[in-house]
């Protein structure tokens, strides 16, 4: 786009500090993409409930991103808001209600998230009733997935179209299953569907606890994808939060060098948004140059530090890059 407002407007104003550090990250990426290289993006916390595919996706679909690491969470909460969002409450006033209100939430089947309750029948269990097919069908065959695969095939296989609530083109899993992007979802049992599959394992609902893939088959996974895409000028890595989804793919670097005595290049460069300050022993709030200590990144690797709200702070990096 020519005309680029978003992009003009941080360009006049964030000039210092946080807000330069924008700047400098978004260029980055831009020039990186530029040069041929490669991006993973990483997201924590509830990015996904936020909307953050209102510009995640379309990056995808540009050809911004190229692997996506996340959480189960994010990978789950970005499909249920796509059949769900109509029936979703928001409680702007959330740190104002006692506990007898959080109960009665509860009673209502409103799992709250921050100031966004999740419904649970429009949105889990209209999931559940699709997803426990899946798992049936691939442990009676033998067959097994990973997480992100059995989403994509439930986007694919169009069962829940009649459900969308918003437009698909705002879904960042849509966009994905789209490109077929690979996804890395480590410790996924730490998600309401990885419950919710052990629990239909233990009912005999699903036959076998294998046909879901493992965080560390993701880990062999990404060892190979890593190998075969860091030539050139590399892989950025951009992380959003801290925590799994950023702490878990960075270490494939390490682990080729040191543990499995290959070479690979650094990550190219790294970004995070945080609102995690540097802190002893916070890993989220660690400087970059730490992260050349355990082999991650190199001396010459840039890195930059966005001590911000990344709810905030992602979508003018993505509109940045964008060129809106």
């Amino acid at each position: 786009m020519t005309d680029a407002p978003i992009r003009r407007f941080i360009d006049h104003h964030y000039r210092h500090f946080n807000a330069a550090t924008v700047v400098d990250a978004s260029k980055c990426w831009i020039e990186h993409k530029d040069a041929g290289g490669k991006v993973m993006v990483t997201l924590a916390g509830a990015m996904s409930t936020a909307e953050l595919g209102l510009s995640l996706a379309e990056m995808i679909r540009q050809g911004k991103v190229d692997i996506i690491s996340c959480t189960g969470a994010n990978l789950e909460e970005d499909i249920f808001n796509l059949v769900a969002h109509d029936h979703y409450a928001r409680v702007p006033r959330y740190r104002e209600l006692t506990r007898e209100q959080e109960a009665d939430l509860r009673e209502r089947g409103m799992n709250r998230v921050t100031d966004t309750c999740i419904p649970e029948h429009e949105a889990m269990r209209r999931i559940e009733h699709h997803i426990v097919k899946l798992w049936k069908q691939n442990g009676d065959t033998g067959v097994r997935w990973f997480p992100h695969q059995y989403m994509y095939e439930l986007i694919r296989s169009g069962v829940l179209e009649s459900s969308y609530q918003i437009d698909p083109k705002h879904s960042w899993m849509v966009a994905a299953a789209e490109r077929d992007l690979p996804i890395i979802v480590p410790g996924w049992e730490d998600s309401t569907l990885g419950n919710i599959f052990v629990a239909n394992v233990r009912l005999g609902n699903a036959p076998t606890l294998t046909a879901v893939k493992s965080g560390v088959e993701y880990m062999d996974f990404l060892i190979d994808w890593y190998r075969e895409n860091s030539g050139g000028r590399g892989i950025g890595f951009f992380q959003i939060g801290g925590g799994i989804a950023g702490d878990f793919p960075i270490c494939v670097v390490p682990l080729i060098h040191q543990d499995m005595q290959d070479m690979v290049p650094y990550w190219a460069w790294f970004t995070q948004i945080s609102d995690s300050t540097t802190s002893y022993g916070s890993y989220s709030g660690a400087v970059p140059n730490e992260k050349i200590t355990w082999g991650k990144l190199d001396v010459t690797s840039p890195s930059f530090i966005i001590e911000s709200d990344a709810t905030i702070v992602a979508p003018l990096v993505f509109a940045y890059v964008l060129g809106w």
